[in-house]
């Protein structure tokens, strides 16, 4: 494991059992992450991107045990998170933290945001009291944008974007490490959005954070990133900086997805080039022989079908999955 890496994910699996019958025997599998390896460096911000059910949030909560992995490793700060004992396990929940997509359906309907944000605070002796927790619950969500007053209301009294606040607030509450946003912004309204990415990179700023920042919005994965995964049928197909990915995506995937991104520039939309993929995603259940996108990819060859692309260095941090890139035909 490199010692400048914060999180690092080896091999990473999880395939969901297909049970069919009176008996509930299991007829196959959904490998929804299917050997999905990389690393972020502490301070820094990875984007995680692909289409809708590639395996994105699937890997997220895969890497804070939310799900149960079927085969990999993830490390945090060296220990090994997936095979962690209940007593470090506990330590870790302090430091592993999420961000879920829907900040309504996140949040206790009964609980006001003084419990909300504070429950975990006393649950890992945090705080000494329930004074101390309110007055650090005051100042946590003051940072994040809301009033001491607001401590006392329920998640039906606040707009899309301050509940997302609160989310953020709760998870920020006991000094984690590392963030997974999990489609945090995807939600809300964009001068929402705005606000919301603009708290995380300053409360980054701030507590050193390092993100796991899931989404499908390419512009605001280019705006919040340092480096950027793309993922397709439960692999990642290419990985690198930001600039490596916008800038110089050489997977045939990668290069269809910042086509398909609007752009707000009038040069770039006259220099832009759609590239339409044919065809429809295959089911993970049943993926396809050799590479996994040849069904859709325009460059497809017999080696495409045939034999399945390693992860290949081809730039310095430059990773790519694909025969074509790699100069194989």
């Amino acid at each position: 494991m490199s010692s400048e890496a914060l999180v690092q994910v080896e091999n990473l699996k999880k395939h969901f059992p297909i049970r069919a019958g009176i008996l509930r025997k299991t007829v196959g599998y959904v490998r929804a992450v299917d050997g999905v390896s990389f690393s972020i460096a502490r301070g820094r911000t990875m984007g995680l991107v692909g289409e809708s059910g590639c395996g994105k949030s699937t890997t997220g909560r895969g890497l804070l045990r939310l799900l149960g992995a079927t085969d990999g490793r993830v490390y945090f700060r060296g220990q090994d998170v997936l095979n962690a004992n209940k007593r470090l396990m506990r330590d870790l929940r302090t430091k592993m933290q999420i961000v879920f997509q829907d900040p309504f359906s996140s949040l206790n309907p009964r609980l006001s945001v003084h419990e909300i944000v504070g429950e975990a605070m006393l649950e890992h002796g945090l705080v000494k009291n329930k004074a101390d927790m309110r007055a650090r619950v005051v100042d946590i969500i003051g940072k994040c944008g809301l009033f001491p007053e607001q401590a006392a209301r329920y998640p039906h009294q606040f707009s899309g974007g301050q509940r997302q606040r609160i989310c953020i607030a709760r998870a920020l509450a006991v000094n984690p490490e590392f963030v997974i946003c999990d489609e945090a912004v995807s939600a809300l309204d964009v001068s929402i959005q705005s606000q919301i990415i603009n708290l995380l990179k300053d409360m980054q700023s701030e507590m050193g954070l390092t993100y796991l920042f899931i989404s499908h919005d390419l512009s605001v994965v280019k705006f919040i990133s340092d480096d950027v995964g793309v993922m397709y049928l439960g692999q990642l197909v290419e990985t690198g900086s930001k600039g490596d990915i916008f800038d110089n995506a050489l997977h045939p995937y990668t290069q269809a997805l910042l086509s398909a991104s609007p752009s707000f520039d009038p040069k770039n939309r006259q220099n832009k080039k759609r590239i339409i993929l044919e065809g429809d995603i295959p089911s993970p259940a049943d993926p396809p022989s050799g590479c996994r996108f040849h069904t859709r990819c325009p460059y497809e060859r017999a080696i495409c079908r045939e034999q399945e692309p390693v992860s290949a260095a081809l730039a310095p941090g430059h990773f790519v999955k694909c025969h074509k890139a790699q100069g194989l035909f």
